[in-house]
């Protein structure tokens, strides 16, 4: 079973938080600082996504396998699942 929360926020306080926000911004300008936002968040993306570009680039040109992160990520992946089947009925019981 997987939890996930967001910032271990729950509904009630982003309610709060949301009603803050539109008594300080006004629901007009609410829109206009989502897309600020936005396309600030798709800047730094797209930022991080060419310095990964520059660094794969300059690894090749040196001979340097670059998938060897991969089989790492991989491997670690498989042990993460045989430690989570051994330790899942344990887990369950307590």
């Amino acid at each position: 079973m997987l939890n996930t929360f967001f910032l271990f926020i729950s509904g009630q306080e982003i309610f709060i938080i949301m009603i803050i926000v539109v008594m300080l911004f006004g629901a007009d300008k609410i829109p206009e600082i989502a897309r600020g936002l936005g396309k600030g968040i798709r800047q730094v993306k797209d930022a991080t996504n060419d310095i990964k570009k520059e660094i794969n680039e300059s690894a090749k040109k040196q001979g340097l396998d670059t998938n060897l992160t991969k089989d790492l990520n991989k491997e670690i992946n498989d042990v993460k699942k045989d430690i989570d089947d051994f330790t899942g009925p344990i887990k369950r019981n307590m």
